[in-house]
């Protein structure tokens, strides 16, 4: 049975945790695994952790890092960078990380998404579509970038989901490129659009400041996971590190209207 998930999403640059503002500008925050630590200790029902250099500079998984990681994680893990073959995704879960994240691979041949099912499993592959809004004042709708926005594809990003979805993908992440690290709240636009079409398990990625914004996914569209980067590495409007997630009470309270 699908449940609501709350789910921080850790940024690794150089080795080293980072946040970005629209996909730009990242700022150091700590050690990634000290943070797994303390997410650990807070009880967080999964965690993302993206390399955000890999795929960018060409270059695949970082497999000693993925294993420290994986060693010291105590709640479902899921890695996504410069992972390109059923090969490395299967090496990966054999580390005990539970979900491998594809995203540029998967845009240039969707089809590819079943040979990694093949390999680990529906239930371990998710798919990451960044998403931008069209620009433009004679433009409407998203579409989709990889390649840390740098590279734009002139596709729909519904129907990339779609077809993912017909090829076995497990679970699909939106990640609003627009609302990277502003945390204003989440495009619920967006969100009820993907809810709308989609069948296999969804997270929004992006734009969550507060839990209130969290909340308001779930109001909005359901059960899904509501990621986040921002929202749990800051504290006030200047922005100070301090790792922080909702306790179980909290999460119960925000859970209850919805389950």
């Amino acid at each position: 049975m699908l449940r609501p998930r709350i789910i921080p999403c850790l940024l690794v640059h150089q080795e080293g945790l980072v946040k970005t503002q629209i996909f730009k500008n990242p700022k150091y925050v700590g050690d990634p695994i000290n943070a797994v630590k303390i997410f650990n200790e807070k009880e967080a029902d999964e965690l993302i952790v993206l390399d955000i250099d890999a795929t960018r500079l060409g270059y695949g998984p970082n497999f000693d890092l993925i294993s420290r990681i994986s060693d010291e994680c105590r709640m479902p893990l899921c890695y996504g960078g410069g992972v390109k073959t059923a090969k490395q995704a299967e090496k990966i879960i054999c580390m005990g990380v539970e979900k491998v994240a594809i995203s540029s691979v998967a845009i240039d041949s969707p089809s590819i998404v079943s040979e990694f099912v093949s390999a680990v499993g529906s239930q371990s592959v998710v798919a990451i579509i960044d998403v931008r809004k069209k620009k433009g004042i004679f433009k409407q709708g998203y579409e989709v970038y990889s390649h840390n926005a740098t590279k734009a594809h002139r596709l729909n990003p519904v129907d990339l989901a779609l077809e993912l979805q017909d090829f076995g993908i497990g679970e699909i992440v939106i990640n609003s490129i627009d609302r990277d690290g502003i945390m204003q709240g989440y495009d619920l636009d967006l969100a009820k659009i993907f809810k709308k079409n989609l069948n296999v398990p969804m997270t929004m990625l992006g734009g969550a400041g507060s839990l209130e914004h969290l909340e308001s996914l779930f109001d909005t569209v359901g059960i899904m996971g509501a990621a986040a980067g921002s929202l749990f590495v800051f504290k006030g409007k200047y922005r100070a590190v301090l790792i922080s997630y909702p306790t179980p009470a909290k999460k119960f309270e925000m859970y209850q209207n919805i389950i």
